[in-house]
């Protein structure tokens, strides 16, 4: 199997819909997906035959226990996380992403803890919109983030 293009991590899902279209565009585009618990659905094998995700044992996502045990499975090196959240200025385009870095996501409603981003303050990416609009759909978002990134590392 060959490395990942990019490891795409959402912290604390909420929404079974997204995740599944996420996971469709990891498997699409050849990133990894991770999973980091609590997650408000369930992920068994009939959970995910009922929703028709026919797809994701070709994902095959990894689940973390939680932000710490994430860190500590992967190895992960700070300069290869990005954190895409609407607190902060910074197009996701400035950044310069390389293959196997790792974006991260928050949940639908809350996005990522401000614990995390204030360890991260350099890290921190956003996908920029129009002032009076507080978000985008995660699983929108994070297909802009994975292409950007793919064009960023094809080019």
């Amino acid at each position: 199997m060959t490395s990942p293009k990019f490891h795409v991590v959402l912290h604390e899902p909420e929404i079974p819909n997204n995740t599944g279209a996420i996971g469709r565009t990891c498997v699409a585009t050849g990133c990894a997906l991770h999973l980091i618990k609590p997650l408000a659905f369930e992920t068994d094998v009939k959970a995910l035959r009922r929703a028709g995700l026919d797809y994701w044992p070709r994902l095959a996502p990894t689940e973390h226990d939680g932000w710490d045990a994430y860190l500590e499975s992967t190895g992960i090196r700070d300069n290869q996380l990005w954190f895409y959240t609407t607190k902060t200025d910074r197009p996701h385009w400035d950044a310069t992403f390389q293959p196997g870095d790792h974006l991260v996501f928050g949940k639908e409603t809350a996005g990522l803890p401000q614990t995390i981003l204030d360890r991260y303050p350099d890290r921190l990416v956003t996908l920029p919109m129009v002032p009076t609009e507080r978000s985008l759909n995660l699983a929108n978002a994070v297909c802009a983030a994975v292409y950007e990134g793919l064009r960023q590392i094809s080019s």
